[in-house]
């Protein structure tokens, strides 16, 4: 008998431990959620704001679709700053907390239930289950399934915009458990930003699309499943959202205290100058400043003399977009490294600064300004061991020196800096001539810089005096939105200047942004065409961290390597919201990771709740 005990003891020792399973209200990537189960709203809003009354906001640009999912045309949440007043044409997600829907506010990478109510996970990350709500419904009524869920997953993969096929490529496969749970299983186990990304899935109604061509541009509201719905469309001008009264998910902790207006008039404006004026006259309500010199020398104006307008600089902790001039090197002209450091050396931002923006901004000196991804000082601990197996790939300043920018004193170039980019010029060939800076087939260096806002003109100007003291020759273009987005989606272009919104938790978004795969990618956002094998490596690492300290060592230790890459001219960047408003609306306080507009509440209700 002792020797079958022994026998059976060590065939169960021989067998695989089960890994626990978590089932809860809410995910933290990494750490604990701050709110508990039976939390009842979150401490930034008025549980008990009232409800009521309409507000008039700007949409910057136009629009030609209000399908926001998709490659093909602009939908308002793809307009200027559309997403920070709270309402948009998006399907409610699986989860609210992490992505553009509804952040949270106040924790950097938790998401907590909406149109599902928990979710399950297994200890190594491995399988995600979201259990829904019995209650969440479309507008039309019919009720939010699984097979929902699972439809929209095939769909967004198979037609929607590249971004989602970047975001989902990590899933094996989706499984319907019943009508109320979805199981998604993963390629490999470890990866806990992959479930945050899963809980920001928007839920498309199947029996909406299923005879629809989802591709195609639209301006039939589709069927949505939030707290507005859209009930008025002029076509690229103009859209009038009413709350929805009887909303499934008003009285959700994540909920209460947003949303809080009936009706939500926006105005779309192509010209920023003309919505300031139309703001100034009381055409709408709020007003996001952009613009450094307007807000320093703009707001002397009757109404905000009189009280009726308000302003404030309003301080954040948001990973600041990165903002800079990325250059094609899909183009020969930008394919050498030194040519790029070189066209680096030429932008003097102190004197953009000083003289353009009245000392307003931050030079940027990472990809990931006003966040702990930046990376600073020289590579230490697990960024330093993350590094150093990829030395003889990596200049070797990389490890001696911190990442900086060319500094001037803000009255222009200093000789040295324009001698030193003359030399990096002539080591990849280009040498001075009548004609300019040629190369060894007298070819000039010329390239184009695209834009699409012809405010951008003013300020690019000094630069391309800058290059032309060299003799670079450098164009600004500026064409329509439409044809902008046709150009890019294609990478037709020499330079641009481009933004690449960050998150609190950097991660499939960099891959998109950064991996070499997505190079000829249509649509991708891997704008300067960054193709690196370290590159590519600590993609992976930064994906695969299991703590918050992994995270942080793998995103600066990508930052330190783009950077000497010279893929783009870092720009400028604010550590405050602009923000004017008309003296009719109230709120708590502003969280430190989101503007929270949706929070906000008309001091005297238009109508009863």
């Amino acid at each position: 008998m002792s020797r079958l005990l022994a026998l059976l003891l060590g065939l169960a020792a021989c067998l695989p431990v089960a890994a626990a399973i978590t089932e809860s209200h809410g995910y933290a990537q990494f750490g604990a959620l701050k709110y508990p189960a039976s939390f009842r709203h979150f401490d930034w809003v008025n549980p008990d704001a009232p409800k009521g009354g309409s507000i008039r906001i700007m949409g910057a640009g136009t629009f030609d679709t209000l399908n926001p999912y998709t490659l093909k045309g602009t939908s308002p949440s793809a307009t200027g700053n559309f997403v920070q007043y709270g309402i948009s044409e998006l399907n409610a997600p699986l989860m609210v907390g992490t992505g553009f829907y509804d952040p949270s506010g106040d924790e950097p990478t938790s998401s907590y239930g909406l149109v599902a109510a928990s979710v399950e996970y297994s200890e190594d990350r491995s399988w995600a289950v979201f259990n829904l709500r019995p209650e969440a419904r479309f507008h039309d009524g019919k009720p939010i399934t699984a097979y929902d869920v699972a439809f929209s997953y095939r769909l967004l993969r198979r037609e929607g915009h590249p971004q989602y096929r970047t975001a989902l490529q990590e899933v094996q496969r989706v499984d319907i458990l019943n009508r109320q749970r979805v199981r998604f299983v993963f390629k490999r186990s470890g990866n806990p930003l992959l479930i945050l990304r899963l809980g920001e899935l928007p839920v498309l109604p199947q029996h909406y699309w299923s005879g629809r061509d989802f591709k195609a541009t639209t301006f039939e509201p589709p069927l949505g499943s939030g707290p507005y719905r859209i009930a008025q469309v002029v076509p690229g001008r103009r859209l009038v959202f009413e709350r929805v009264r009887d909303w499934w998910g008003a009285s959700l902790p994540v909920n209460r205290g947003k949303y809080n207006f009936d009706r939500v008039e926006v105005e779309f404006y192509r010209d920023n100058h003309v919505a300031f004026e139309a703001f100034k006259a009381g055409e709408f309500d709020f007003y996001i400043e952009n613009q450094a010199k307007n807000w320093a020398n703009g707001y002397d104006f009757p109404a905000l003399q009189r009280g009726e307008v308000l302003r404030a600089e309003i301080p954040h902790r948001i990973p600041t977009q990165t903002q800079a001039l990325f250059m094609n090197t899909r183009r020969p002209a930008f394919a050498d490294v030194r040519v790029r450091e070189a066209l680096g050396l030429l932008f003097d931002f102190e004197w953009s600064n000083r003289t353009l923006f009245n000392g307003a901004y931050s030079r940027a000196t990472s990809y990931y300004p006003n966040s702990e991804f930046a990376a600073r000082d020289i590579p230490q601990g697990e960024e330093w061991l993350l590094l150093s197996p990829y030395r003889k790939q990596l200049p070797a300043g990389l490890f001696t020196a911190a990442p900086q920018m060319p500094r001037t004193d803000g009255h222009g170039i200093p000789r040295e800096t324009l001698r030193r980019a003359l030399d990096l010029l002539a080591a990849a060939g280009w040498k001075s001539s009548a004609a300019g800076l040629v190369n060894g087939r007298g070819q000039p260096l010329s390239f184009e810089i695209l834009l699409v806002n012809p405010s951008l003109e003013r300020i690019l100007q000094p630069y391309r005096d800058n290059l032309a003291r060299l003799g670079i020759r450098a164009s600004l273009r500026t064409v329509d939105r439409a044809q902008y987005k046709q150009r890019i989606d294609g990478f037709d272009y020499d330079m641009i200047l481009m933004t690449l919104p960050q998150t609190l938790s950097p991660g499939l978004e960099q891959w998109q942004y950064f991996h070499s795969s997505q190079l000829a990618v249509r649509g991708s956002r891997n704008y300067a065409g960054v193709n690196h094998p370290v590159v590519d490596a600590l993609l992976d690492r930064l994906l695969a961290a299991q703590s918050r300290e992994q995270q942080v060592a793998a995103a600066r230790a990508l930052d330190r390597v783009l950077l000497s890459q010279h893929y783009s001219i870092p720009n400028w960047y604010s550590d405050h919201h602009r923000l004017a408003w008309r003296n009719r609306f109230a709120h708590v306080t502003t969280p430190p990771y989101t503007l929270g507009l949706r929070a906000w509440w008309l001091k005297t209700p238009e109508t009863a709740r």
